[in-house]
């Protein structure tokens, strides 16, 4: 079974799972491991309050059921951090003051909009939208490159008019391929995030021409997270990953632990 390094509780707003009902649902699933990554994002548009995160008591929390299910089943801290160019110097101070496992860096926010909501597209063609999104990325990445990996890379296509009907690697290659070898150079991984399953494109976020591009590139840290905001969606279709990855030319993935890479088989 792999590990599920991607998930929310109640630390995170838009999550009110208890963080120990999540640890006992990934140990009926038999997972041997997993990561609580709650949401930080700082500035969020809609309501600067929304994504901010009580660190000291989350941190608190994983490191007493840490504690409390050692010897059933690995728990890790993590964050996942709402990437913005003019953040760089704030998150960097955060991340000196916590000991975590693992950092995503995500983008919710594209130029003060979150995606998510129809007002990004609105007035505008979906697919300058999504190359506004991917270039944003490229920017947080040459601001900041304080994390592990980064996740969901193409987590626009979930909220878009059309999803990801009009979508595809080729027709973003150009910018897509220039995150990947700026990830690349700067060490960085990507996350395979099952969620794309559970919003119903048929894909993981990022798509799996993505995932083989990196590779073929030169990278190498690939980890895996369902984005689960409840119990019901931890490991979601993590059955579909490991010839995901194997097509991709993986031949393991990754857990981190004290933000090192270790690499974990495929199963």
């Amino acid at each position: 079974m792999l590990w599920d390094t991607h998930m929310h509780s109640q630390f995170s707003s838009d999550s009110k799972a208890p963080q120990e009902t999540m640890i006992q649902e990934a140990i009926r699933q038999g997972l041997p491991g997993i990561c609580f990554t709650d949401h930080l994002d700082i500035d969020y548009p809609e309501d600067a309050d929304l994504f901010l995160l009580d660190l000291p008591n989350y941190a608190a929390s994983v490191a007493a059921l840490r504690e409390r299910y050692a010897g059933r089943i690995d728990v890790r801290f993590g964050i996942e951090l709402g990437l913005q160019p003019h953040l760089a110097p704030l998150h960097a101070d955060i991340l000196s003051q916590y000991d975590f496992d693992f950092v995503i860096g995500s983008s919710h926010v594209v130029h003060g909009h979150d995606p998510y909501f129809p007002a990004f597209y609105e007035g505008r063609a979906e697919e300058e939208c999504y190359r506004e999104y991917f270039s944003s990325i490229l920017e947080n990445i040459r601001a900041f490159d304080g994390f592990d990996v980064y996740g969901h890379l193409d987590y626009v296509v979930r909220y878009g008019p059309n999803k990801n009907a009009h979508y595809s690697y080729e027709r973003y290659r150009d910018v897509i391929d220039e995150i990947l070898r700026l990830l690349i150079e700067k060490g960085k991984g990507l996350e395979v995030n099952t969620g794309g399953f559970k919003y119903g494109l048929g894909h993981p976020n990022p798509t799996e021409e993505i995932l083989a591009r990196y590779r073929e590139l030169g990278g190498e840290i690939v980890t895996v997270g369902a984005d689960a905001h409840a119990p019901e969606h931890i490991g979601f279709d993590f059955d579909r990953v490991p010839g995901i990855l194997r097509q991709a030319g993986f031949s393991h993935y990754t857990v981190f632990e004290k933000r090192k890479p270790h690499p974990a088989a495929l199963t």
